[in-house]
Protein backbone atom coordinates (compact mmCIF):
# COMPACT_ATOMS: atom_id res chain seq x y z
CA UNK A 1 0.00 0.00 0.00
CA UNK A 2 2.63 2.50 0.91
CA UNK A 3 4.84 1.28 -2.12
CA UNK A 4 1.67 1.99 -4.43
CA UNK A 5 0.13 5.21 -2.89
CA UNK A 6 1.29 8.84 -4.03
CA UNK A 7 -0.46 10.51 -0.91
CA UNK A 8 -0.13 10.25 2.75
CA UNK A 9 -2.31 7.37 3.82
CA UNK A 10 -4.83 7.79 6.25
CA UNK A 11 -5.53 4.83 8.89
CA UNK A 12 -8.46 5.54 10.95
CA UNK A 13 -8.86 3.67 14.48
CA UNK A 14 -11.70 2.51 15.51
CA UNK A 15 -12.79 0.10 18.25
CA UNK A 16 -14.40 -3.32 16.94
CA UNK A 17 -17.69 -3.70 18.08
CA UNK A 18 -18.80 0.14 18.72
CA UNK A 19 -21.84 1.09 18.91
CA UNK A 20 -22.90 -2.95 18.89
CA UNK A 21 -20.61 -5.58 17.40
CA UNK A 22 -23.96 -5.66 14.03
CA UNK A 23 -23.37 -1.64 13.51
CA UNK A 24 -19.40 -1.84 13.61
CA UNK A 25 -18.73 -3.01 10.60
CA UNK A 26 -20.75 0.04 8.28
CA UNK A 27 -18.75 2.38 10.59
CA UNK A 28 -15.57 1.35 8.86
CA UNK A 29 -17.41 0.72 5.77
CA UNK A 30 -18.48 4.67 6.05
CA UNK A 31 -14.61 5.40 6.40
CA UNK A 32 -13.58 3.22 3.87
CA UNK A 33 -15.96 5.29 1.56
CA UNK A 34 -14.74 8.94 2.76
CA UNK A 35 -11.21 8.01 1.72
CA UNK A 36 -9.41 6.34 4.36
CA UNK A 37 -6.33 3.93 2.98
CA UNK A 38 -6.28 1.29 5.61
CA UNK A 39 -8.19 0.71 8.63
CA UNK A 40 -6.49 0.07 12.74
CA UNK A 41 -9.15 -2.27 14.57
CA UNK A 42 -8.69 -2.21 18.03
CA UNK A 43 -9.83 -4.99 19.73
CA UNK A 44 -11.67 -4.50 22.81
CA UNK A 45 -9.84 -4.72 26.26
CA UNK A 46 -10.53 -4.06 30.06
CA UNK A 47 -6.81 -2.38 30.40
CA UNK A 48 -6.24 -0.81 27.67
CA UNK A 49 -2.96 1.04 28.81
CA UNK A 50 -1.87 2.91 26.06
CA UNK A 51 -5.61 4.46 25.75
CA UNK A 52 -6.76 7.36 27.21
CA UNK A 53 -10.34 7.94 28.81
CA UNK A 54 -12.39 7.74 25.37
CA UNK A 55 -10.89 5.16 23.57
CA UNK A 56 -10.77 3.61 27.19
CA UNK A 57 -14.62 4.21 27.17
CA UNK A 58 -15.05 2.69 23.99
CA UNK A 59 -13.49 -0.65 24.74
CA UNK A 60 -15.94 -0.35 27.88
CA UNK A 61 -19.15 0.28 25.46
CA UNK A 62 -17.56 -2.34 22.87
CA UNK A 63 -17.17 -4.90 26.08
CA UNK A 64 -20.77 -4.24 27.07
CA UNK A 65 -22.42 -4.89 24.00
CA UNK A 66 -20.60 -8.60 23.76
CA UNK A 67 -17.62 -7.99 21.86
CA UNK A 68 -15.77 -10.63 23.25
CA UNK A 69 -12.41 -12.03 21.38
CA UNK A 70 -14.10 -14.29 19.25
CA UNK A 71 -17.06 -11.50 17.77
CA UNK A 72 -13.74 -8.74 17.17
CA UNK A 73 -11.96 -11.27 15.44
CA UNK A 74 -15.00 -11.70 13.22
CA UNK A 75 -15.18 -8.42 13.18
CA UNK A 76 -11.82 -7.88 11.81
CA UNK A 77 -12.53 -10.30 9.33
CA UNK A 78 -15.49 -8.26 8.16
CA UNK A 79 -13.32 -5.62 8.17
CA UNK A 80 -11.03 -6.42 5.85
CA UNK A 81 -13.41 -7.90 3.73
CA UNK A 82 -13.89 -4.69 2.64
CA UNK A 83 -10.68 -4.87 0.59
CA UNK A 84 -8.53 -2.38 2.61
CA UNK A 85 -5.32 -3.38 4.52
CA UNK A 86 -6.21 -3.87 7.94
CA UNK A 87 -4.69 -3.86 11.50
CA UNK A 88 -5.22 -5.80 14.63
CA UNK A 89 -4.24 -3.47 17.37
CA UNK A 90 -4.71 -5.24 20.86
CA UNK A 91 -2.64 -6.15 24.02
CA UNK A 92 0.22 -8.44 25.24
CA UNK A 93 -2.39 -10.57 27.51
CA UNK A 94 -4.81 -11.67 25.71
CA UNK A 95 -2.43 -12.84 22.80
CA UNK A 96 -0.49 -15.04 25.43
CA UNK A 97 -3.42 -16.21 26.93
CA UNK A 98 -4.69 -17.50 23.36
CA UNK A 99 -0.67 -18.42 22.26
CA UNK A 100 1.58 -16.50 20.03
CA UNK A 101 1.17 -18.31 16.82
CA UNK A 102 -2.51 -19.02 17.26
CA UNK A 103 -3.52 -15.80 17.19
CA UNK A 104 -1.49 -14.69 14.70
CA UNK A 105 -2.97 -17.28 12.92
CA UNK A 106 -6.65 -16.52 13.50
CA UNK A 107 -5.88 -12.99 12.14
CA UNK A 108 -4.30 -14.36 9.27
CA UNK A 109 -7.15 -16.18 8.49
CA UNK A 110 -9.07 -13.26 8.98
CA UNK A 111 -7.79 -11.82 6.70
CA UNK A 112 -5.72 -9.56 8.72
CA UNK A 113 -2.59 -7.70 7.37
CA UNK A 114 -0.50 -7.17 10.82
CA UNK A 115 -0.85 -6.70 14.47
CA UNK A 116 0.01 -3.95 16.72
CA UNK A 117 0.66 -3.86 20.61
CA UNK A 118 1.84 -1.50 22.20
CA UNK A 119 2.80 -3.10 25.75
CA UNK A 120 4.66 -5.17 24.48
CA UNK A 121 8.87 -3.85 24.94
CA UNK A 122 10.99 -4.52 21.55
CA UNK A 123 13.43 -6.84 24.00
CA UNK A 124 10.37 -8.89 24.63
CA UNK A 125 8.43 -9.24 21.44
CA UNK A 126 10.74 -12.09 20.01
CA UNK A 127 7.93 -14.35 19.95
CA UNK A 128 5.87 -12.68 19.05
CA UNK A 129 7.73 -11.88 15.90
CA UNK A 130 8.60 -15.59 14.98
CA UNK A 131 4.84 -16.20 15.37
CA UNK A 132 3.33 -13.57 12.76
CA UNK A 133 6.12 -14.17 10.60
CA UNK A 134 4.89 -18.25 10.51
CA UNK A 135 1.55 -17.18 10.14
CA UNK A 136 2.20 -14.32 7.39
CA UNK A 137 1.44 -11.34 9.43
CA UNK A 138 2.70 -8.13 9.92
CA UNK A 139 4.13 -7.07 12.87
CA UNK A 140 4.52 -3.19 13.64
CA UNK A 141 6.91 -1.39 16.30
CA UNK A 142 7.09 1.42 18.37
CA UNK A 143 8.99 4.81 18.44
CA UNK A 144 8.19 7.89 20.29
CA UNK A 145 10.06 11.32 20.60
CA UNK A 146 12.09 9.65 23.85
CA UNK A 147 13.42 6.93 21.68
CA UNK A 148 17.42 7.18 21.21
CA UNK A 149 19.03 6.55 18.26
CA UNK A 150 20.27 3.05 18.63
CA UNK A 151 16.62 1.76 19.87
CA UNK A 152 15.70 3.64 16.70
CA UNK A 153 18.30 1.30 14.88
CA UNK A 154 16.97 -1.73 16.43
CA UNK A 155 13.34 -0.98 15.54
CA UNK A 156 14.36 -0.66 12.19
CA UNK A 157 16.08 -3.61 12.04
CA UNK A 158 13.81 -5.76 13.11
CA UNK A 159 11.99 -5.24 9.94
CA UNK A 160 8.00 -3.98 10.84
CA UNK A 161 5.59 -4.04 8.45
CA UNK A 162 5.62 -0.21 9.49
CA UNK A 163 7.16 2.09 12.40
CA UNK A 164 4.52 3.31 14.61
CA UNK A 165 5.59 6.68 15.18
CA UNK A 166 4.09 8.01 18.81
CA UNK A 167 3.68 11.76 18.06
CA UNK A 168 3.42 12.78 21.35
CA UNK A 169 3.75 11.83 24.68
CA UNK A 170 1.03 9.76 26.85
CA UNK A 171 -1.56 8.31 26.51
CA UNK A 172 -4.30 8.68 23.21
CA UNK A 173 -6.31 11.11 22.96
CA UNK A 174 -6.99 14.65 21.46
CA UNK A 175 -4.58 17.38 21.94
CA UNK A 176 -4.71 21.18 20.67
CA UNK A 177 -1.28 21.17 19.02
CA UNK A 178 0.85 19.02 17.12
CA UNK A 179 3.72 17.83 19.97
CA UNK A 180 6.79 19.70 18.92
CA UNK A 181 8.96 16.87 18.89
CA UNK A 182 7.66 15.05 15.80
CA UNK A 183 9.62 16.72 13.10
CA UNK A 184 12.83 15.78 14.98
CA UNK A 185 11.44 12.30 15.28
CA UNK A 186 10.86 11.63 11.63
CA UNK A 187 13.89 13.31 10.69
CA UNK A 188 15.78 10.50 13.00
CA UNK A 189 13.47 7.53 11.78
CA UNK A 190 13.61 8.96 8.10
CA UNK A 191 17.43 8.93 8.00
CA UNK A 192 17.94 5.45 9.96
CA UNK A 193 15.53 3.75 7.87
CA UNK A 194 13.35 3.40 4.66
CA UNK A 195 10.40 1.29 6.76
CA UNK A 196 7.28 3.36 6.28
CA UNK A 197 6.33 5.65 9.24
CA UNK A 198 2.93 6.60 10.48
CA UNK A 199 2.52 8.85 12.88
CA UNK A 200 -0.27 8.66 15.49
CA UNK A 201 -1.44 9.81 19.41
CA UNK A 202 -2.10 13.38 19.47
CA UNK A 203 -3.29 13.75 16.25
CA UNK A 204 -6.84 14.19 15.85
CA UNK A 205 -8.15 17.46 13.76
CA UNK A 206 -7.77 18.14 9.85
CA UNK A 207 -5.42 21.34 10.61
CA UNK A 208 -2.85 18.79 12.47
CA UNK A 209 -2.88 16.17 10.10
CA UNK A 210 -1.97 18.35 7.31
CA UNK A 211 1.20 19.73 9.69
CA UNK A 212 2.47 16.44 9.79
CA UNK A 213 1.80 14.81 6.35
CA UNK A 214 4.74 15.52 5.01
CA UNK A 215 6.79 13.69 7.83
CA UNK A 216 5.33 10.67 7.64
CA UNK A 217 4.23 7.88 4.75
CA UNK A 218 1.14 7.60 6.89
CA UNK A 219 -1.23 8.96 9.41
CA UNK A 220 -3.29 7.18 12.49
CA UNK A 221 -5.96 8.79 13.88
CA UNK A 222 -8.40 7.53 16.73
CA UNK A 223 -9.75 9.20 19.63
CA UNK A 224 -12.07 11.98 17.68
CA UNK A 225 -13.65 9.10 15.73
CA UNK A 226 -14.40 7.11 18.50
CA UNK A 227 -15.40 10.07 20.52
CA UNK A 228 -17.94 10.66 17.10
CA UNK A 229 -19.20 7.39 17.98
CA UNK A 230 -19.74 7.55 21.37
CA UNK A 231 -21.66 10.82 21.15
CA UNK A 232 -24.04 9.68 18.27
CA UNK A 233 -27.41 8.96 18.76
CA UNK A 234 -27.53 5.35 17.19
CA UNK A 235 -25.68 3.98 14.42
CA UNK A 236 -26.49 5.69 11.25
CA UNK A 237 -25.72 8.91 12.78
CA UNK A 238 -22.37 7.98 13.76
CA UNK A 239 -21.25 6.26 10.15
CA UNK A 240 -22.50 9.81 8.75
CA UNK A 241 -20.73 11.78 11.03
CA UNK A 242 -17.58 9.55 10.68
CA UNK A 243 -17.92 10.19 6.71
CA UNK A 244 -17.81 13.40 7.35
CA UNK A 245 -14.93 13.76 9.33
CA UNK A 246 -12.16 11.21 7.58
CA UNK A 247 -13.40 13.28 4.46
CA UNK A 248 -12.47 16.28 6.52
CA UNK A 249 -8.88 14.41 7.54
CA UNK A 250 -8.33 12.90 3.71
CA UNK A 251 -8.72 16.43 2.37
CA UNK A 252 -6.41 17.64 4.45
CA UNK A 253 -3.76 14.96 3.78
CA UNK A 254 -4.29 15.72 -0.03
Amino acid sequence: MFAQLRRTALLPYLTAGLPTPSDSVDLFRAMGEAGADAFEVGVPYSDPLMDGPVIMRGSEVALAAGTNAREALAIVERVAALGKPTMAMTYANPVMQTGWLVYCRQLADAGAAGIIIPDLPLEESGPLQAAAAEAGVGVVLFVSPTTDQTRIERVAQADPEFIYGVADLGVTGERHHVSEHVAGLSERVRATTGVPLVLGVGISTPEQVNAVRHLADGVIVGTALVRLVLEAPDAPSAARSLFEAVTALRTALD
